[in-house]
């Protein structure tokens, strides 16, 4: 009879029926316990992941050795390899090098300073590998914490739940529990809209001024506090003016210690040059076109729906302002246009919240569909990124 149930259907809506039952206990509970139950459930789901991607992993020795840093890497065996050393993959090679001997190398620059500086924190009670991944991750418990907090008033318990379900299976989402900046960044920047809209000035622009010396995007965050300052019309609001200070400060070290400036770094070592966003967008559409870069024209795609997305007549001015601008500044370098692009997206958090209120009209079959197909590209991309086949 079991058998004959299962086969009518019985089993799989049974299955439906405990997911979202769970799903709704879950949605019942404060934003924050929320946010550390999928972030617990998160790391140790990327962590299994690549422990277990390491038996199909067989990457080009000349794909290794083409990215600097990599003469010290351990041996890719062993189970300290299988859950820590997996990790240890471009970006988060200078993080860690950062970390440990500051900028001695010119190219070191591009990398900003808070997330090194966190890792050298807490690397005095754990190796640093350890610590960069305790520090993406308490930073991803932030940032999902505080998508929540933003959701409140504008959806449902639903919608909210579903926004942060789209943003964890969103291509490249594994990101934020990496040796990457882009959890700080992205926690730095809710939090300071979070209290920009609460009318906590000060803490808004705390947060404002870390985020632009997490990441050259984090300093987007300015334009959406300036526009509810204005609004608020308080003398308290006028803080939020320093909220550049930080990424300015961080350039101005530059200069002063005789270091090549960001700019430059990216010229001379990445090979990408700064241009106007119009040039940015004619290169990649060249390059989709004439090189049939399938990769740059997904990412092209996406960033084309979240900027529209991000657009729509519901959404808020200053979180218009505040999308359009992160588009426009990933379309200002040439060389390797939309570089980090699939990333860089996480932080534009407005269409997640439009997606999030869409997703609580859609159907369960289409929204299992969508979120089914952004966890297998999510996966994919984690994949490609862990052989050293996919620069993020």
């Amino acid at each position: 009879m079991g058998t004959a149930a299962c086969r009518s259907g019985g089993c799989e809506r049974g299955a439906k029926a405990t997911i979202y039952k769970m799903l709704r206990k879950l949605g019942s509970r404060p934003d924050w316990q929320i946010a550390l139950a999928v972030t617990a459930a998160l790391r140790v789901f990327y962590s299994a992941m690549a422990a277990a991607f390491l038996l199909i992993l067989h990457p080009d020795p000349v794909l290794i050795q083409s990215n600097q840093l990599t003469e010290a890497l351990p041996p890719p065996h062993g189970l300290h390899y299988a859950w820590l050393g997996i990790w240890e993959r471009f970006d988060t090679l200078w993080f860690l090098r950062i970390a440990e001997h500051g900028y001695d190398r010119p190219m070191a620059v591009i990398f900003y300073p808070l997330y090194p500086a966190a890792i050298r924190l807490v690397s005095g009670l754990m190796p640093v590998t350890v610590a960069a991944l305790l520090v993406s991750t308490v930073a991803a418990f932030f940032s999902f914490w505080g998508l929540l907090r933003l959701a409140e008033g504008e959806l449902s318990e639903v919608g909210k739940l579903r926004a942060l379900l789209l943003v964890c299976v969103w291509p490249a989402g594994f990101v934020l529990f990496a040796g990457y900046a882009d959890s700080l960044t992205l926690a730095l920047v809710l939090w300071a809209v979070v209290f920009g809209r609460e009318g906590r000035w000060e803490a808004a622009a705390a947060c404002g001024l870390l985020a632009g010396v997490a990441r050259p995007t984090g300093v987007v965050v300015f334009i959406p506090l300036v526009v509810m300052a204005v609004r608020s019309r308080q003398a308290r609001s006028l803080v939020v003016a320093l909220t550049p200070l930080g990424l300015i400060s961080y350039w101005s070290w530059l200069r002063w210690s005789g270091r090549p400036s960001v700019i430059e770094a990216y010229r001379l070592y990445q090979g990408m040059t700064m241009v106007p966003p119009w040039r940015g967008l004619a290169e990649a559409l060249r390059l989709i076109v004439t090189g049939h870069d399938t990769l740059l024209a997904i990412k092209l795609g996406l960033v084309i729906l979240v900027t529209v997305t991000s657009l729509r007549r519901e959404v808020r001015i200053e979180d218009k302002a505040f999308s359009l601008a992160l588009v426009l500044q990933m379309l200002m370098y040439s060389g390797r246009p939309l570089l980090g692009a699939m990333r860089y997206v996480l932080i534009v958090y407005p269409a997640f919240l439009i997606w999030g209120a869409s997703a609580e009209r859609s159907s369960s079959k289409r929204l299992g569909f969508c979120v089914t197909a952004l966890a297998l590209l999510n996966l994919t991309w984690m994949w490609a990124f862990l052989s050293w086949s996919l620069v993020l």
